[in-house]
């Protein structure tokens, strides 16, 4: 009723000036709310620094010398003389086949042997016999020539007889019987002269024989010499076959488990190796590179020839820790993958006390560039807003600069920033999802001020 009776009877002027102490005590009383004051942010400061640059790659463990161990004769395996996943040195029985059978080869080799050198102890001999054969012949010739020369002599003189008889005996001077007599010898000389000649054909046919018999017990000297050789060749093959009855580690390694049980027959051609012999100090780490990375290695091997070709490594093991010892990387492969793009790196790492073992899976580490004068902030700063890397930054009067920027790699705790800030800037990390740009802040010095020198 008030209000409606102020409404109709008092004029507006008159309103006005009643109401306007009214409302000045309303905003003058004690219990009005203060401006609130500037938030509280932690700041980290933009570092600048060069900075190494790290790549990864998933490995595997590979031994230095992965030796399969196979039976090289074929037999029936009698015993394993080593303990599994122990450590085995070069020359070490690791198994051993059934050696009878080897045995009795080697015993039959030995009497062939015997047998060949026995033979060509009788060749020997025989080109004795033929060589006494021979002196024997040219000496019987010799006699005979000597007994053609007498023959011939004898009847040369009682030709001459028969000559001076025989007008002799026309005149009547010696008898026609002296005359007859000395024709028959003359005859009979001449008969003896041809046989003595004979003779000499024939001893001198005995000379040829008996060389003809020497040369044929040469040929059988040479023939049973070989035969010696290759009795023996079939001996000393014997006792390597035997002496591969003994299975033999060739390295220097951890022995891996059995594939094959006492009583099996084993041979050279199976498929599956009686077991594995690994050398693994050092141990290789064999991992794939892209094929710009490798591109980027073979030109560098280009361009300087003499540059150093290792590169240092770092091993992740697969609980997280670092292997104490850090190895080279020194061998890239010859070909690029083609179903992958990838071309295969090896590196080396000692390995004390045999901790790896092939087939393990680990991350190698390596530094594959230096980025000089790198800006670096500590990852907490920065947002992802729909796709787009944003900072808030603390300018000089304390109030809030949103603005996008450019990451790049990761350093540990911190990315490197390509674009965006500048060294010494003032970037929040922590509370900036509470500041708008513009707004005043008061900033405070995070544990992230000063981080540590990355990696």
């Amino acid at each position: 009723m008030n209000r409606s009776f102020t409404n109709r009877f008092l004029p507006p002027a008159l309103l006005v000036v009643l109401l306007t102490p009214a409302l000045t005590g309303c905003n003058s009383r004690p219990g009005a709310a203060p401006t609130p004051p500037p938030p509280v942010v932690k700041v980290a400061t933009v570092i600048e620094r060069d900075v190494p640059i790290s790549s990864e790659w998933v490995g595997t463990l590979v031994g230095y010398v992965d030796a399969q161990i196979r039976a090289r004769v074929a037999g029936h395996l009698v015993n394993q003389n080593y303990r599994e996943g122990s450590f085995v040195k070069a020359g070490d029985v690791l198994f051993e086949v059934d050696p009878r059978p080897f045995v009795t080869g080697v015993d039959q080799a030995h009497a062939k042997v015997r047998q060949a050198e026995s033979q060509l102890s009788q060749a020997r001999a025989q080109i004795s016999a033929s060589q006494a054969q021979i002196e024997q012949a040219v000496a019987s010739v010799s006699q005979d020539e000597a007994q053609v020369k007498r023959a011939e002599a004898t009847q040369r003189q009682t030709e001459l007889d028969v000559a001076r008889y025989t007008p002799l005996a026309q005149r009547g001077s010696v008898s026609q019987q002296e005359l007859d007599n000395s024709v028959q010898s003359n005859l009979a000389n001449l008969a003896a002269v041809a046989a003595a000649r004979a003779a000499v054909l024939n001893a001198q046919a005995k000379v040829s024989q008996a060389r003809a018999a020497l040369e044929k017990a040469h040929a059988d000297v040479e023939t049973q010499q070989a035969n010696v050789a290759a009795a023996r060749a079939a001996l000393a093959d014997a006792q390597l076959s035997l002496g591969y009855t003994r299975v033999l580690s060739p390295i220097d390694g951890i022995a891996g488990l059995r594939r094959a049980n006492i009583g099996d027959f084993v041979g050279p051609t199976d498929s599956t190796p009686l077991t594995n012999v690994s050398k693994v100090d050092p141990i290789y780490a064999e991992f794939p590179i892209s094929e710009q990375r490798a591109l980027a290695v073979f030109r560098r091997w280009s361009a300087n020839p003499n540059a150093p070709r290792g590169v240092a490594l770092e091993l992740l093991l697969a609980d997280g820790s670092v292997h104490s010892q850090p190895g080279r990387a020194d061998v890239l492969d010859r070909q690029v993958d083609a179903s992958t793009g990838t071309v295969l790196a090896r590196g080396t790492f000692p390995n004390p006390g045999n901790v790896l073992r092939p087939g393990q899976y680990a991350k190698v580490r390596a530094v594959v560039e230096v980025k000089k004068n790198a800006l670096l902030i500590p990852q907490r700063a920065v947002q992802d807003v729909q796709g787009v890397h944003q900072i808030a930054a603390v300018k000089a009067d304390d109030t809030v600069d949103v603005r996008p920027v450019e990451v790049g790699a990761r350093v540990g705790p911190l990315w490197i920033v390509s674009n965006g800030v500048k060294a010494g800037e003032r970037i929040i990390v922590e509370g900036g999802d509470r500041v708008r740009p513009g707004q005043k802040v008061r900033p405070e010095a995070s544990a992230d001020a000063a981080p540590a020198a990355p990696r």
